[in-house]
């Protein structure tokens, strides 16, 4: 799995020491306590030792200066309140709600970029297949929006589904397709924006993200690696881990708040580290597998879009049946890479043949029998044009920009870029999903 939380971080920990320099030290604390919270996560998935110490090392750095800020930020605001006068005077309730509710302010603020505001233009049509988990979703989101009188008495739409499967399957995809399509509140959240160092921050940020939502009437609580947040109980776990995953199972259940029309969308790579509490709460358990051929074929053109290429139905249908096994981050790189090799040609190419006004590069050197040799002696600007098949023997580096044309994407091309390509996924892996959708889940597609 890619590590996106260190590079976060760092850029993250840049702008703190920006502001930190400019003397906005509550942006800098902000900032601050983010980057750690990204690091936490980050340190988790790191496997180079050498580069884990260095980060750790760093961290410990940036914590210090976090304190110091807040203390020195804690001491400002003790010298404001104190400098009121008698008249000012507040009773020690009265200052304790507005400390609650400065406090509950920056902790929804904190939370406030994981409302999705613009909706991310991913159609149903957009997923390649998953069918089942598609008409999961719609049943538990669109339905009671749209046609709210089919749920009378006790019937009532699922709180809480997880969708689990192999990487790059399409679990966030999926979840972009409920974001647009539903009428409802979005927030998207993972463990870097519900981490925090500082003791019960943790806790009272998850209790936050669930009062937003129930007050926003009808929300989606969209949790990306929701396993990294509430993991299999060890003896070896933190306090702090704990209180959170305690604080999940409440507000999941609804305990002690009037229960808002709120639906938990969990998304996991492992789905047997979850904590068999929190995976109950889970009411419905989706598995996402690799795409099946059909799927594949839609995600090949999908990709391609509309970049000049001559394959037939013949080819994409051909195209699906040879990336049996990838999953559809995989597909996504295997085009991507088919997409170069016209460039590549371009590149390796050393005659080029006049299309029009433009020109191409030779599919072969030389292009035909009757073209001349390249001799040792040479001179540059000396036209080598064969009379015969009208190849010009020259570089890419030698062609006007705007004469060049680069060749249509072909099949070759995607062969060429399946020789180099592989599964992401083991046999070894999709069996413990098969043995696990058996006991906990039911099939997506």
């Amino acid at each position: 799995m890619e590590n996106k939380f260190i590079p976060d971080a760092i850029e993250i920990v840049s702008k703190a020491i920006e502001a930190d320099k400019n003397e906005e030290y509550e942006k800098a604390l902000a900032l601050y306590r983010d980057a750690l919270g990204r690091f936490t996560m980050g340190l988790k998935y790191e496997k180079n030792e050498s580069r884990k110490k260095l980060i750790i090392e760093r961290v410990e750095g940036y914590m210090k200066r976090a304190e110091e800020l807040r203390d020195y930020l804690s001491k400002q605001s003790e010298l404001e309140n104190k400098g009121g006068g008698g008249a000012g005077v507040k009773s020690k309730d009265d200052k304790d709600d507005e400390d609650e509710d400065a406090d509950k302010k920056k902790l929804r603020g904190a939370l406030a970029g994981a409302i999705v505001s613009e909706k991310p233009d991913v159609k149903w049509d957009d997923v390649a297949g998953l069918d089942l988990a598609k008409d999961s979703l719609k049943e538990t989101v669109i339905l009671p929006t749209r046609f709210p009188q089919l749920f009378t008495g006790k019937r009532r739409p699922f709180k809480g589904i997880l969708l689990y499967g192999p990487p790059g399957t399409g679990k966030s995809y999926l979840a972009k397709a409920v974001a647009t399509e539903a009428d409802s509140t979005f927030f998207s959240v993972s463990s870097a924006d519900l981490v925090s160092k500082w003791q019960g921050e943790s806790e009272r940020l998850v209790r936050n993200l669930f009062e937003m939502a129930r007050e926003s009437g009808r929300a989606i609580i969209f949790i990306d690696e929701v396993d990294s947040l509430c993991g299999s109980r060890s003896e070896g776990e933190s306090d702090s881990a704990r209180r959170i995953k305690t604080e999940f199972l409440v507000q999941m259940d609804g305990v002690g708040s009037k229960q808002g029309e709120v639906l938990v969308l969990g998304a996991t790579n492992v789905p047997w580290e979850l904590d068999a509490a929190i995976r109950r709460r889970f009411e419905k358990r989706v598995y996402i597998p690799l795409p099946e051929r059909e799927a594949r074929t839609y995600m090949v053109k999908l990709h391609l879009g509309d970049t000049p290429n001559n394959l037939t139905e013949e080819d994409f249908d051909k195209l699906g049946e040879m990336t049996d096994g990838a999953s559809g981050s995989d597909i996504k790189v295997l085009v991507k890479e088919a997409l170069m090799q016209p460039l590549r040609r371009c590149q390796q190419a050393k005659q080029f043949q006049p299309d029009g006004e433009f020109l191409v590069p030779c599919e072969k050197y030389p292009s035909c029998p009757r073209c001349p040799p390249k001799l040792s002696t040479d001179k540059p600007g000396k036209d080598y044009t064969c009379k015969h098949c009208g190849a010009i023997r020259m570089q890419l580096w030698d062609i006007q920009p705007e004469k060049l044309k680069a060749p249509d994407v072909s099949r070759k091309d995607f062969e060429k870029a399946l020789e180099h390509s592989c599964s992401s996924v083991s046999p070894e892996e999709l069996q413990r999903f098969v043995d696990w959708t058996k006991k906990f889940g039911q099939e997506g597609a």
